[in-house]
């Protein structure tokens, strides 16, 4: 229920009904703006909400709506009813372009948009264009509207002749008009005109008889006739005759067509139907976008809890001007249903009151309102509203009495699901006896659970809220400082009207006012004052939030800038970081270069023992910088990398300046007893150590060093060692690099590696040709020294016979590597393949265990790779999975630390 009838004028909503209707394109949709009304039921609500809120979305984002032409046809269609009835062509046209609006519109919303806009798809679903109706109008109508020739045999027979004979009186008219010219009896620029639809020509008044015809017509100044020649009357009357034929044929096939549409026509008017409610909803979406309107969290009970909501209207008019809008926040729940409003005049009351009637009702209209969408609003039943003047000297009715009319109708229809709005409540009578019965009726209407919001000047108003349970005090914050309201409510307390504050700024003399505070008495100003102690100490609190608010934001801002600020360096470190991988990689292949033609230099001095010397301390300072180069570059130690290479770099060239040319052709040598050119020695020397290479007697041949040829215990497999020491020795067998205990290897002479590899238990070995080592002096010798026998190939100067590459490739490997596998699906072959490249990628990676997902099955998948797994030699064990991880259906490998 809404009250008063002029509700609508009272609130603003009229205004607002006006402006949403000014967004229709069709006069179906203004029907539905005008019938627009207040609904309480929470479905029909949220629906129209839905509906709306969709709409605006689409408004938004949306490119391609298909939104053509809505024309009004439903009073034709209607007339269609009865029997004998047609349209004429000018509304089966408008027709035929509505329905090709609407079979776009259903197309759009059951296509790919059905999903994000399930309300207005649901609307759609009430329509459907007939096909045959449209396809009937596609072949009766041409692009421009008109009635096609071939609609009929007989009409396009007439229109062809008509057409012949329009040729004819044409042809023969403009041979009258050139004569005519020649003659001087018609100006040389005229042309043939056209007068009550017949062809004429214009010709000199004062010389008119000179031509035969009719006259039809005068110009303004009397100079000109115009006559339709006698020549062509008798063909313009057969033209007459031929368009009278026309006509009648029109009507007869408009007729026929009205014949097959009639069945059509409640179909045809739902359709329409369907246009307007689509045209009325776009035009509530328009007025929400330009307003900021969106829905709420809508509750089915009464709760009215809004953040920010704006009066429309007043934001509309205060836009334009450039100003700003305060929002306004309110919360009326169980607790509090009823908020007094106190505080200065113009200081916003009325508005805030306003404000709430406007925003609820537009809400139970189907409308989105403008308030921050995690607003709570509820539903009410009624909204009562008495502001404004309602006197009237017919009904003698004076501004007090149509007050007290209003509170009677408010106290006998009000209930728990009414909102009440009543504006400065208890004016326009005596004070005291006025503020006496409005609190009477606010106990009444708090009595029986009624809401609302309600404006007041009057204190014991202000007391009553502040000591009755369901009521609470808001007051309108007034600047004391600059003495000017600031339209902003606050709940809670109540308000000072600041009526002496107010009348000393407008220049009343200090003396009335002095007399004036005697006569209202020390309690009321002290209450008055200490309500302005309060709004005095809320508004600077206020400016301190608000400054905090501020410093917050710049800190998240300070924020954001640093955290792009720290991305940016980051960025920029991984550059710095990448670079220096780069510049060591260069470096590494430099000192590799330079390892070689170390080893070269060694080889060609043989047993230039200073030289040798020299050559081999240089390896080892070439190969320091190897290993600081090929060590793992992380993004906390590359700069410190990168200064040791450098620095090493640095003292191979100045020793390389110093030692230029101190190094010749001889030198204390090494005679140790060199029976055999690959002794111990040879190991040594091979190791890169530089030392005392010519030993061997002295040596212990099971140990085991870089470049001896060894094989696994009890098993015929060969490999070279790359590196050693410790208890853990670097083997190559073949292609594959792994890591194996010491005490699980025996030593091997080259002969019997050779026999070995060539008996088949070579692991694919090239230890001929990729390791070696630096020799081991000469026979004969008894001393110690460097010899030069090289025990195959090129590589042995760095004591592992690894290139940078291979380091790098290794390193690269335990980035990328993986410890499992999954085989399921495969064949035999196959799944071999990938456990063979598992192992050997997790013995290259020193990886300690790996796992291989083969499935259960029938389990033969299983027992071939296990099978398989028990003939690989840094195979240590496999078993199951834990029965809980997958059991037999995946096979856990342990490998040769």
């Amino acid at each position: 229920m809404i009250y008063p009838q002029s509700f609508d004028e009272k609130t603003g909503f009229a205004a607002v009904r006006e402006m949403v209707a000014g967004l229709c394109i069709s006069s179906l949709g203004r029907e539905h703006v005008s019938a627009m009304k207040f609904l309480t039921g929470f479905e029909d609500i949220d629906l129209r909400l839905n509906q709306t809120e969709e709409f605006r979305h689409i408004l938004l984002f949306a490119d391609n709506f298909p939104l053509g032409n809505i024309g009004d046809v439903t009073p034709g269609l209607k007339k269609l009813r009865v029997e004998g009835t047609f349209m004429e062509a000018v509304e089966l046209f408008e027709l035929k372009r509505s329905l090709d609006t609407a079979r776009g519109l259903i197309n759009w919303f059951s296509g790919k948009n059905a999903e994000s806009y399930p309300a207005l798809t649901a609307l759609a679903a009430m329509a459907a264009v007939p096909a045959f109706v449209r396809e009937r109008l596609g072949a009766l109508l041409t692009k421009e509207g008109r009635i096609k020739d071939n609609a009929s045999p007989e009409l396009l027979s007439i229109r062809r002749g008509i057409a012949d004979k329009q040729a004819s009186v044409s042809k023969r008219i403009q041979a009258i008009m050139k004569k005519a010219q020649g003659e001087g009896l018609a100006e040389p620029d005229a042309g043939v005109a056209v007068r009550d639809g017949r062809l004429v020509i214009p010709v000199n008044a004062s010389v008119k008889r000179k031509i035969k015809g009719f006259i039809h017509d005068e110009s303004a100044s009397g100079k000109t006739a115009y006559i339709e020649p006698a020549e062509v009357v008798e063909l313009n009357n057969e033209i007459r005759e031929l368009e009278y034929a026309e006509r009648r044929e029109v009507h007869r096939i408009l007729k026929e067509f009205a014949d097959a549409l009639r069945p059509y026509v409640d179909e045809l008017l739902e359709v329409f139907r369907y246009l307007g409610l689509v045209d009325f909803i776009r035009a509530k979406a328009m007025f929400a976008k330009k307003v900021g309107g969106v829905k709420p969290v809508l509750s089915e009970g009464t709760v009215l809890s809004w953040k920010q909501a704006l009066h429309p209207l007043l934001w509309l008019t205060l836009s334009r001007e450039k100003r700003e809008t305060v929002p306004l926040d309110i919360e009326l729940d169980g607790e509090n249903r009823i908020l007094v409003i106190s505080g200065p005049n113009a200081g916003g009351k009325s508005v805030c009151l306003q404000t709430v009637g406007l925003l609820q009702y537009m809400l139970q209209c189907g409308m989105l309102v403008p308030m921050s969408e995690n607003s709570e609003a509820g539903i009410f039943e009624g909204i009562f509203i008495d502001i404004g003047d309602e006197q009237s000297i017919e009904n003698d009715l004076s501004t007090y009495s149509s007050h007290l009319l209003n509170m009677k109708h408010f106290i006998r229809e009000s209930g728990t699901r009414t909102l009440i709005m009543i504006d400065e409540f208890g004016a326009g009578t005596e004070p005291m006896i006025g503020g006496a019965i409005a609190e009477a009726i606010l106990d009444e209407l708090n009595r029986r659970g009624t809401w609302g919001v309600i404006t007041t000047h009057y204190t014991n108003l202000k007391h009553f809220a502040a000591s009755t349970p369901g009521i609470m005090n808001g007051a309108m914050m007034f600047d004391t400082g600059a003495m000017e309201p600031l339209f902003r409510l606050e709940t809670g307390k109540p308000g000072s009207s600041f009526a002496f504050e107010i009348a000393r700024k407008t220049g009343i003399p200090e003396e009335i006012l002095k007399a004036a505070s005697d006569r209202v008495g020390e309690d009321h100003i002290n209450f008055d004052r200490h309500l302005k102690d309060i709004i005095r100490d809320k508004h600077y609190w206020d400016r301190k939030r608000k400054s905090i608010r501020q410093l917050e934001k710049k800190l998240e801002k300070d924020l954001e800038r640093y955290e792009e600020q720290l991305g940016a360096a980051r960025s920029e470190r991984k550059e710095i970081v990448a670079k220096a991988k780069e510049e060591a990689r260069t470096l590494l292949d430099t000192v590799n270069k330079q390892i070689e033609n170390t080893i070269r230099e060694i080889r060609e001095a043989q047993a230039e023992k200073e030289r040798t010397k020299a050559a081999r301390e240089k390896v080892e300072e070439l190969k320091g910088s190897v290993k600081d180069a090929t060590g793992d570059i992380s993004d906390d130690t590359v700069e410190r990398k990168m200064e040791k290479i450098r620095a090493k770099k640095e003292r191979i060239r100045k020793r390389k300046e110093r030692e230029a040319g101190s190094l010749d052709a001889g030198g204390p040598g090494g005679k140790g007893d060199q029976s055999d050119s690959r002794g111990p020695g040879a190991r040594a020397g091979a190791g890169g150590t530089g030392g005392k290479g010519g030993r061997g007697g002295e040596e212990d041949d099971r140990v085991i060093r870089a470049g001896d040829y060894v094989r696994l215990t009890g098993r015929d497999i060969t490999g070279e060692v790359l590196e050693a020491g410790g208890k853990s020795v670097m083997v190559a067998f073949g292609n594959m690099i792994t890591t194996v205990k010491e005490s699980r290897l025996e030593k091997l002479s080259r002969g019997e590696a050779r026999k070995l590899q060539k008996g088949g238990g070579s692991a694919g070995s090239s230890a001929g040709s990729s390791g070696g080592g630096a020799g081991g002096g000469r026979a004969g010798d008894t001393g110690s020294g460097a010899g030069s026998g090289m025990a195959g190939g090129t590589g042995g100067g760095s004591g592992s016979g690894v290139s940078g590459s291979t380091v790098q490739r290794i390193r690269d490997k335990k980035l990328s590597f993986k410890p499992e596998r999954d085989v399921r699906g495969m064949r035999a072959d196959e799944a071999l393949d990938v456990v063979s490249r598992l192992i050997d990628d997790a013995l290259m990676v020193g990886a300690a265990e790996v796992k291989i997902l083969h499935g259960k099955g029938n389990g033969i998948l299983r027992q071939i790779i296990r099978d398989y797994l028990a003939t690989v030699p840094p195979v240590r064990s496999f078993r199951d999975e834990d029965i809980r991880f997958g059991g037999t259906g995946i096979t856990l490998v342990e490998l040769e630390g």
